[in-house]
This record gives structure tokens, sequence and C-alpha cells, in this order.
């Protein structure tokens, strides 16, 4: 079973927008998608551009550096649904995020 560790507060991460956390080691791009909040790994498959400073349009963020763009709720890119980004679990206990690691 993960253990799931505190990255954020609700209050950090409006709707609409993303942010990068370290868990364990792991660089994880965190989303808010209309209150509901989603971990992928924070480096872009293509060529290892930041997603968690990429535009964020309903749960499409695109890759700052090359405009790959991955699903945040699945983490697979929808230029290539083959191509795929790892996702962690979140929960929102109270105003704490927390992600799975």
């Amino acid at each position: 079973m993960a253990d799931f560790v505190k990255v954020a507060e609700t209050t950090e991460i409006p709707p609409g927008t993303g942010k990068t956390v370290t868990v364990n080691g792991n660089t994880i791009a965190l989303f808010n998608v209309d209150g509901t909040f989603y971990a992928i790994d924070n480096t872009c498959i293509h060529r290892g551009g930041p997603l968690g400073e990429g535009e964020l349009s309903g749960k499409i963020v695109t890759c700052p550096w090359h405009g790959w763009q991955y699903d945040v709720t699945t983490g697979i890119s929808t230029f290539n649904p083959m191509a795929k980004v790892a996702c962690y679990q979140v929960k929102v206990e109270g105003n704490e995020i927390k992600v799975a690691c």
C-alpha cells in the first residue's frame, strides 16, 4: 500500500492551474481541473520538458518546450495514445493535497 505525502494546500493551486512538487525525490506535476486534483510525472517524454510549467486547458496540459499535450487524468499523450507519463494517486483531506508515492 502506498503512503500519501502532503504536497500542497488546495488554496495554492486554483482551478485551471498547475504546480510542480517533489515527492520522495520524484518531480511531479500537480493540476487542478475544476476542483479535482491530478498528479502526473513532470517530465515530458518527448524532450524532457517541465509539464508542471505547461498551460492547462480543461484536462489537457501543453508542454512549454515543444507543445506535446497530455491528458492529466490519464497521463496519455493526445498526439500518440501509446505515449504516456506516469500518474499518481491524489487525495484531499481538508485543505491538504496528498500524493501517493
